[in-house]
């Protein structure tokens, strides 16, 4: 439940009350209409096709609390206040988009707790979700991808009132996002996961990548918590002497000394600046340990006790299409990571799927990398450079720029690669499944579980 009163919502969202609803306080706040259950505070922000506003009646009618629109809806709606199928409060805002965000800076500061935001090239969500696990608090983690301008600040609101940690992944797809962000979150701690080449599309070179992913530096107070990659020079003109730093990573002050794994699981002593501790995972990917170390560098720069997070660290659990391992009949094993790519996370897929145990074959199925600039076609190449350095064969690529994987078979969509993928598996295969967002790869792998039977391990 949000605890604020009508008339505070009013006052943080800088709204007027048109029309005085019942019930005290909202349970959530929710920017879709059909996800609007009795108790609900409905936002109708405008949007590039429709106006959201334009559903506040039927959100009233399911029962939410009340509603923040743009005047003329609001107006509307009172011209029509003696409808017993619509009681609720009825807010009027000039920008419902900033209302929102303005009532979620409003929450984050009635919780006054930590807040860690994290950005980066790779890795985000995954040092969330460790975080989530390790940070020996009572931790609310944005889900989702509830990481813009409109899922953030919802991702804030549904934090419950004893929450003692917020952590909130924040996305970057051009300059001043992540500035936007920071304003709404108001990070205690701004982690930095990587820099790599993603984006490029919208933001040209990896200079302007660096300086959209430091706002999040930027955003930090005096005496702020930065969180960065030991060695990622082109950071350093943006780590003032009024922010707290902790480096991770080789080299770094958080890092792991020792490490080694069975493909499924990883036995690790960490290195701190408060001594070393050992640490079981249950994972078995190299890059999920790099995340494992950012997301314990952040637990350091809480003054989290190591202890504590080395007890927590086999209860991580990861969001789904990131690095879900699934057995289909015939022991064939699926590598479901088909939540987003780019060349560094398709790399760190490639290595994780060559170093599966097993006798049978490594293959692939490929998605395109989106909004990867003019070299796009270049750094397709690279990786099935890397795949078959690694022995992963046959490939099959998917969506136009999947032809620049030269692979044994190419299919133009996620749809008509299922066939493909389905005659080219034998058993005892370890299978990757991975490509941008956009492709949709996922029909992929749920149609080879609706095929086979399977289960997520």
């Amino acid at each position: 439940m949000i605890e604020l009163s009508a008339a505070r919502i009013a006052a943080a969202t800088g709204a007027d009350t048109v029309i005085a609803g019942g019930g005290a306080r909202p349970e959530r706040a929710v920017a879709d209409s059909r996800e609007v259950r009795k108790g609900d505070l409905f936002f109708g922000l405008p949007g590039e096709r429709a106006d959201g506003g334009e559903y506040a009646s039927r959100a009233l009618e399911a029962g939410a609390w009340g509603v923040v629109v743009a005047p003329e809806w609001a107006s509307s709606l009172a011209s029509g206040a003696e409808d017993p199928r619509r009681p609720g409060w009825v807010l009027s805002a000039d920008d419902p988009l900033a209302a929102l965000q303005a009532l979620a800076r409003s929450w984050r500061r009635e919780l006054d707790c930590p807040v860690i935001g994290i950005t980066g090239s790779v890795g985000k969500t995954s040092v969330k979700d460790i975080c989530r696990a390790i940070l020996p608090l009572r931790v609310h983690a944005s889900r989702e991808n509830y990481n813009t301008e409109i899922g953030l600040p919802l991702a804030i609101l549904e934090a419950p009132v004893e929450t003692e940690a917020l952590v909130l992944e924040m996305a970057m797809r051009g300059r001043g996002q992540i500035a936007e962000l920071c304003e709404i979150a108001e990070p205690d701690v701004g982690a930095i996961t990587s820099i790599g080449p993603v984006h490029l599309e919208l933001l040209g070179t990896l200079e302007a990548i660096v300086e959209a992913k430091a706002e999040i530096l930027s955003g930090l107070g005096d005496g702020g918590r930065a969180v960065v990659p030991a060695g990622e020079e082109a950071l350093t003109p943006h780590l003032h002497d009024r922010l707290l730093t902790t480096t991770f990573g080789p080299g770094g002050d958080v890092f792991a000394s020792r490490w080694d794994g069975d493909g499924r699981t990883i036995d690790a002593t960490m290195a701190t600046p408060d001594g070393e501790g050992r640490f079981r995972f249950p994972f078995g990917e190299a890059h999920n340990l790099a995340n494992a170390v950012a997301a314990i560098a952040i637990g350091v720069a809480l003054e989290a006790p190591l202890e504590e997070m080395a007890r927590r660290a086999p209860r991580i659990t990861f969001s789904r299409l990131r690095g879900e391992l699934i057995e289909l009949a015939g022991g064939i094993v699926v590598v479901n990571d088909c939540y987003n790519a780019n060349p560094i996370s398709m790399r760190a897929a490639l290595d994780h799927l060559a170093s599966l145990p097993g006798s049978g074959r490594r293959v692939a199925v490929l998605g395109e990398m989106r909004e990867l600039g003019p070299e796009a076609e270049a750094y397709h190449r690279e990786i099935a450079s890397h795949a078959r350095s690694l022995g992963i064969q046959p490939i099959i690529g998917v969506g136009e720029l999947g032809r620049d994987y030269a692979p044994d078979a190419w299919a133009p969509d996620a749809e008509r690669a299922i066939p493909l993928t389905e005659a080219m598996l034998e058993p005892g295969d370890a299978l990757l499944v991975k490509g941008s967002r956009g492709v949709g790869l996922e029909l992929v792998t749920d149609e080879l579980i609706a095929r086979r039977g399977a289960a997520a391990r």
